[in-house]
């Protein structure tokens, strides 16, 4: 073989994974679903063997039951555990306890997120204290789950640093329970409700402000027929955060409440407790059902359009 031979073969050995490639790019920019299917592929995998999997499978176990001799799960359809989660009164009390803290996060949130969100969107001028507001807002999220309950455990005992400081006053915490645990639980997930808020107000043109008060508008009615319906769609944005993930703490419960108990903590002690993986799934459905009813309720009112 000479030397021209071997040049061209060399040649031709370097190109051709560039042929390949470049035929594929053009088969993968002629078909965009083909490509947009194969960017979705791994996701889509994801989602529906892992997650969609996973809830099919604690479907399928909370009509299950276990044998109370044995112990082993028996895997005949049963309603029993539905029917003790309607009809014991017990439970009935945890769902309306769990879902009173629920609301009550997510509207304490909103009314805390709306007026700061505004100040940080609005009346800051300057770029550099605008990101250093948003910094404060997150910096929250940077600290350990556990070390923030712990700290507010401490601050919120009867014989801790709150108690110290307010004692001289002739004044006292509540102490542990279902209070410190609203308190805790709205500190951990603010954040969630003044980001998307805020994203909304920022996006709010200040044209339309203008041309409010110059119509006449006083500040309140332009918050209230203006600003407010733009801004609701990051509103319900930070809702679903809020209520999702208040509706699912069950660890903060355990930090700061004591012996208040709510839905997930049902489900947690049947899991690791009691050993009942069927009546913990069927508890399970209960939270599913919520978040599932609060989205469409939500969906009804076209705020989710605007997102």
């Amino acid at each position: 073989m000479t030397g021209s031979e071997l040049t061209s073969r060399g040649r031709s050995d370097v190109a051709a994974p560039s042929g390949v490639l470049a035929r594929t790019a053009q088969a993968l920019w002629r078909r965009p679903r083909l490509r947009l299917g194969l960017l979705l592929s791994a996701p889509m995998v994801w989602l529906v063997v892992l997650y969609l999997g996973s809830l099919a499978t604690m479907f399928a176990a909370s009509v299950w039951s276990v044998d109370s001799f044995t112990g082993r799960v028996q895997r005949g359809f049963t309603t029993a555990n539905f029917r003790t989660l309607l009809t014991d009164p017990v439970y009935r009390t945890i769902a309306a306890r769990t879902l009173g803290v629920a609301l009550t996060v997510t509207a304490v949130s909103a009314l805390i997120a709306v007026p700061v969100a505004l100040f940080m969107a609005k009346a800051v001028r300057s770029p550099r204290v605008r990101a250093a507001l948003l910094v404060a807002v997150s910096m929250p999220l940077w600290a350990n789950y556990l070390v923030k309950g712990y700290a507010w455990r401490i601050m919120l005992d009867q014989r801790g640093v709150l108690d110290w400081l307010l004692r001289p006053l002739g004044l006292h915490t509540p102490g542990l329970g279902l209070l410190a645990t609203t308190v805790a639980l709205l500190y951990l997930w603010l954040p969630y409700m003044i980001l998307p808020v805020y994203a909304a107000f920022e996006r709010l043109p200040n044209s339309l402000l203008d041309a409010a008060s110059d119509l006449g508008a006083r500040p309140w009615r332009t918050f209230r027929t203006v600003v407010l319906p733009l801004v609701m769609p990051g509103v319900v944005a930070g809702s679903i955060f809020t209520f999702s993930l208040t509706l699912g703490d069950y660890i903060m419960v355990k930090i700061v409440g004591r012996a208040t108990q709510l839905y997930a903590n049902v489900v947690y002690d049947n899991i690791g407790v009691a050993g009942d993986l069927p009546f913990a799934s069927a508890a399970a459905v209960f939270p599913v059902v919520v978040v599932v009813g609060y989205l469409l309720a939500v969906r009804r009112t076209g705020a989710l359009e605007s997102l």
